[in-house]
């Protein structure tokens, strides 16, 4: 399907609300960013479709202005920072809704300009009943990653399918990280909880988990272990691109071992007790898998 691509400002389905600059736009070496340019595709089966999508609910956009050296998206009250200025979201109410979305360009010295706008999107995603049954209960459940199970934690090629499959860690072999202890609850509510546990550590890629704003760290190869951060709240929704069925996570939402990215973790398995996720890094490098088990 032709790739059809929707810019601000010649398109019906984007609404500019406000849009503010600084007036003066350099002093000395510092300057603010302009000339934003904001384009957005739904993305339905793997294609591009007219707006507001055929069902999906996923949504690309992509961000550019002059001078711009990082950005943040704000969408559903939550804000995403993107330094490449393109993000793919998932949204997740049922219906044809309309959501307001703003765009932050920041140039040199943190002044930033920002544009807001409305886009309109179809969901037609309703989970299945045993899928929800397994990830919250109906209330609320709480997993971990099968640390004392082979091939708990590992990867593979990006966009590969066989779990594991270039390595799987053997039982209690990242016991010194501060992975173990994470703990992961889903809510019926929609919230996420990640409690990192009583060592106050969490695990994750060099050159990404740092993302996170957290502090300290011990680098093993291309690993940081015990790496300082604090339990949060995020959100979680599912959906099924492709039909395969995926938990999105906001904000820096992560499981076992942050790698940045799209915080979409595709759901390669599962039984009632168990499952098998996958996410793809920051990088666009590597599959990342978990195998996780209820408290």
């Amino acid at each position: 399907m032709k790739n059809i691509k929707y810019i601000l400002g010649f398109f019906l389905s984007l609404t500019l609300i406000t849009s503010c600059q600084d007036d003066d736009l350099t002093v000395g070496d510092i300057v603010a960013p302009s000339n934003i340019e904001i384009s957005i595709t739904y993305i339905d089966d793997g294609a591009a479709s007219a707006a507001p999508g055929l069902g999906s609910g996923v949504v690309e956009f992509t961000a550019s202005a002059t001078n711009a050296i990082s950005y943040h998206l704000v969408i559903q009250d939550v804000t995403e920072l993107q330094t490449d200025g393109v993000l793919s979201h998932s949204f997740t109410l049922l219906g044809t809704n309309i959501y307001t979305v703003t765009v932050i360009a920041y140039g040199t010295g943190g002044v930033s300009t920002s544009k807001t706008f409305e886009v309109e999107v179809l969901a037609l995603y309703e989970p299945p009943a045993d899928l929800l049954e397994m990830l919250h209960a109906n209330s609320s459940r709480t997993w971990k990653i099968a640390s004392e199970v082979d091939k708990h934690f590992g990867l593979g090629p990006a966009g590969g399918g066989t779990p594991f499959e270039w390595y799987g860690a053997g039982p209690g072999d990242k016991a010194d990280t501060g992975m173990y202890d994470d703990r992961y609850t889903f809510n019926a509510d929609g919230t996420f909880t990640h409690d990192v546990g009583t060592d106050g550590f969490v695990f994750g890629r060099n050159g990404l988990i740092d993302e996170l704003g957290g502090s300290g760290g011990t680098a093993n190869g291309d690993d940081i272990e015990q790496y300082v951060f604090s339990s949060y709240t995020a959100n979680w929704a599912l959906t099924a691109p492709n039909e395969a069925e995926t938990i999105n996570l906001t904000g820096i939402g992560f499981v076992g071992y942050y790698v940045g990215g799209d915080h979409k973790y595709i759901i390669h398995s599962r039984s009632a007790n168990e499952m098998i996720i996958k996410t793809i890094d920051g990088n666009g490098q590597f599959n990342w898998w978990f195998r996780l088990i209820p408290e």
